[in-house]
């Protein structure tokens, strides 16, 4: 690729869990970026040190206000900025959507660069069908509103793909097999780490 990369934004899809997951346009786009606008610097740190990158990072997550999506649209016109998340593709469950509307509104490049997403590879392992699927997200955390979702969701004549964190996995569970007799359900967690 060894070009310099136009002004704009570049959403690149990150490793799920084993490093090496990465492909080798997103770690030249990570090169040639002026800055890399991320959830947690933390995580994206070791991504980058791992890669030998060392880059402005800029925390961004769903509660950026205005002001600071402003500043990154500015930046963005001027230079080229990269948009991750702390595992697999952006915007999948993860914050970006309306730095991405506003960047498109202001007329500024955006550019995906296609990668892992935990909710594909999960789907890919399950065994279930995959050629129809419906990924829902995260279930919400109250009783009712899990059930009021699986109820909207019971008729789809498809794969569900949720999203759950470890602590309310059981829980979720309990709903699905209370709101969707009969569904088989696959969980997968770990994805493409040693004890997957």
């Amino acid at each position: 690729m060894d070009q310099t990369l136009s002004p704009g934004l570049y959403i690149v899809a990150t490793p799920i869990g084993n490093l090496g997951d990465i492909t080798l346009r997103a770690i030249e786009v990570l090169r040639g970026v002026a800055a890399v606008a991320c959830e947690d610097t933390r995580v994206t740190g070791k991504l980058l040190h791992h890669l030998g990158l060392k880059k402005r990072m800029i925390r961004y997550d769903d509660h950026a206000d205005e002001v600071a999506r402003g500043r990154l649209l500015a930046l963005m016109a001027e230079k080229p900025v990269a948009l991750v998340s702390d595992a697999g593709t952006p915007l999948i469950s993860d914050p970006g959507f309306r730095l991405v509307r506003e960047a498109r509104d202001a007329g500024l490049a955006v550019t995906s660069l296609p990668g892992p997403s935990a909710a594909i590879v999960a789907l890919t392992l399950s065994g279930l069908p995959s050629d129809r699927f419906l990924f829902a997200g995260f279930l919400p955390n109250k009783d009712k509103g899990r059930a009021d979702v699986l109820a909207e969701l019971a008729t789809v004549p498809a794969t569900l793909v949720f999203y759950e964190t470890a602590p309310r996995l059981e829980a979720a569970l309990c709903a699905i097999d209370t709101n969707l007799p009969g569904r088989t359900v696959s969980v997968a967690r770990e994805l493409t780490k040693k004890f997957e």
